[in-house]
C-alpha cells in the first residue's frame, strides 16, 4: 500500500519503489590510488596500441552523433575472430549488458535462475532486476557444478562460468555438455576468462539447444573502461536477445577501438596471454614454496585463501598492494583474489603476501 506525504498527500520514494529491490545494494568497489592495483582482473600490461590510436584520432562526429544502432561492423570483426556468422553475435556494453538482456529475453518474473556457488556475484543481482528467483547451487569438493542438483531447479534459466569468477576455475567438459543436454531452458556460459584458458563452447551453440556464450573485451584485450561485451548463440537466439537489449548500446568511441584492436592487435594480445599463463604458475608456485596455497587457476587471476581477507587485504593495501577481498565463500572461506600482471608486480605480491600473513 502507497505511504501518503503528510504535507501534500504524495506517495513516498520508498513505498513507489519496487519491493523486489530493497534487498539489493549497489555494486561497490573500493578505488583510489595503489602502487599496483591486482584487484579488477584487467590487463595489466596495457591497452591494444591500435586501439589507442584509434582513440586518439577521434572525430568530432563520433562524440556528436548516434552511433549505428546494434554495431554491425563491430559484429562482424567478432564473427570474424570467434569464427561465426555475424547474425550469430550480439554486442552489448560490456558482457554484463549481454547477460542482463537475456535473462530479461527469456524468463518471465517468478521463474527461477540457477547458478553454482560461488560464481559472478552480479548474477543474482540480475535475477532479482528482472524479477526472477536465483537458486544457488554449492560448487562440488572439485569445484565443479553440481549438475544434477542444478537440474533438479527445473530453472528456467542456467548460469555457468568458465573460467569461473572468482574460483579460477575451468569446468569439464561433460559437464557443461550435460547440462546443455539436459536443461530445461537457456544454458547462458559464461567465458569473459576463456582467452587464458579451458574450453571453447562455441560448438554448443549450434547444438539445437537454447545455449549463449557470453565474452568480453575488457580483460584479455585490455578495454575495460570501454565496455564491450558479446554474446554468440544461434540467429534465432541472438534475435531475442538484441530485441531486450535495445539500440545504441556500445558507444561510438568503443566501437571504433574494439574493431581495430581485433583488427590489427590480435598479435600483441596473444603474447601477452603467453605472460599471463607463465606469470600465473610461477606466481603460485613461489607461495606455495612459502607454505601458502592457491586454488588451480584457467584465469587471469589467482584464488588465495587466507584465514581473515578484510584484515590481509588492508596489511596488502599498506603495502602498495590492492586485491579484491572475498569474505565467506561457499567451501572455501575467506579469500583475496589476484590478478595476474607483469612479474615485477607478482613478485612484490608475494613479498608482501608473505609479510601479511
Amino acid at each position: 500500500m502507497l505511504t501518503a506525504n503528510e504535507n501534500n498527500g504524495a506517495a513516498t520514494v520508498a513505498a513507489l519503489a519496487r519491493e523486489s529491490y530493497r534487498g539489493i545494494t549497489l555494486y561497490s568497489v573500493p578505488r583510489g590510488r595503489c602502487r599496483i592495483d591486482l584487484s579488477d582482473n584487467t590487463n595489466l600490461w596495457g591497452a591494444p596500441p591500435a586501439a589507442l590510436r584509434e582513440l586518439a584520432a577521434v572525430r568530432e562526429e563520433n562524440v556528436t552523433r548516434y552511433p549505428v544502432a546494434y554495431e554491425p561492423e563491430l559484429a562482424t570483426a567478432l564473427a570474424d575472430y570467434v569464427g561465426v556468422s555475424v547474425d550469430m553475435i550480439a554486442c552489448g556494453c560490456g558482457s554484463d549488458d549481454v547477460l542482463d538482456s537475456a535473462i530479461r529475453a527469456f524468463a518471465e518474473p517468478g521463474e527461477v535462475l540457477c547458478l553454482p556457488e560461488p560464481s559472478f556475484s552480479m548474477i543474482p543481482v540480475f535475477a532479482r532486476t528482472n524479477g526472477l528467483s536465483p537458486v544457488s547451487i554449492p560448487l562440488t569438493r572439485s569445484f565443479d557444478a553440481d549438475v544434477d542438483a542444478m537440474l533438479e531447479t527445473r530453472a528456467r534459466i542456467i548460469y555457468l562460468c568458465s573460467p569461473n569468477n572468482p574460483t579460477g576455475g575451468a569446468l569439464p567438459r561433460r559437464t557443461v555438455e550435460r547440462i546443455v543436454e539436459s536443461a530445461r531452458g537457456l544454458v547462458v556460459i559464461d567465458q569473459a576468462y576463456v582467452e587464458f584458458g579451458g574450453d571453447s563452447y562455441i560448438d554448443l551453440v549450434s547444438s539445437g539447444r537454447p545455449v549463449l556464450v557470453t565474452r568480453t573485451m575488457s580483460k584479455a584485450f585490455g578495454l575495460a573502461g570501454l565496455r564491450v561485451g558479446y554474446g554468440i548463440g544461434s540467429p534465432e537466439l541472438i534475435a531475442e536477445v538484441l530485441k531486450a537489449r535495445g539500440p545504441y548500446k556500445v558507444n561510438a568511441l568503443a566501437e571504433r577501438a574494439a574493431k581495430a584492436a581485433l583488427g590489427n592487435d590480435r598479435d600483441w594480445v596473444a603474447d601477452h596471454l603467453v605472460e599471463v599463463v607463465v606469470n600465473r604458475s610461477r606466481f603460485r608456485a613461489e607461495l606455495a614454496q612459502r607454505g601458502i596455497a592457491s586454488l588451480e587457476s584457467s584465469a587471469n587471476f589467482v584464488l588465495v585463501p587466507v584465514g581473515d581477507c578484510a584484515a590481509i587485504s588492508r596489511r596488502l593495501e599498506r603495502a602498495g598492494i590492492r586485491v579484491r577481498a572475498l569474505p565467506g565463500l561457499v567451501g572455501i572461506g575467506d579469500a583475496i583474489r589476484v590478478a595476474i600482471g607483469p612479474w615485477e608486480m607478482m613478485q612484490r605480491c608475494v613479498d608482501a603476501l608473505v609479510a601479511a600473513t
